[in-house]
């Protein structure tokens, strides 16, 4: 698994999103997503939401996932 990879499928699952993933190791990433849809939502609901554009790959290829979930609002974007 890649950066690249998980960015287009966050990207694709939550149209209007944008999505800067970093990991080195091909099993461990961390990824800050912009997405209005995240507004009025707590933030296990934000990461729900990422979670389930990635599917089964969470939990397989996809070891671990560190997120920081914002809108466009609360990165000053």
């Amino acid at each position: 698994m890649d950066a690249e990879t998980i960015r287009n499928l966050i990207e694709t699952g939550l149209p209007g999103a944008r999505a800067d993933v970093q990991g080195d190791d091909g099993v461990h990433f961390e990824a800050t997503v912009v997405c209005d849809a995240f507004a009025g939502k707590m933030p296990l609901a934000r990461h729900r939401m990422v979670y389930a554009t990635l599917g089964d790959l969470m939990g397989g290829a996809i070891h671990a996932l560190a997120l920081k979930t914002v809108t466009s609002a609360e990165a000053g974007r």
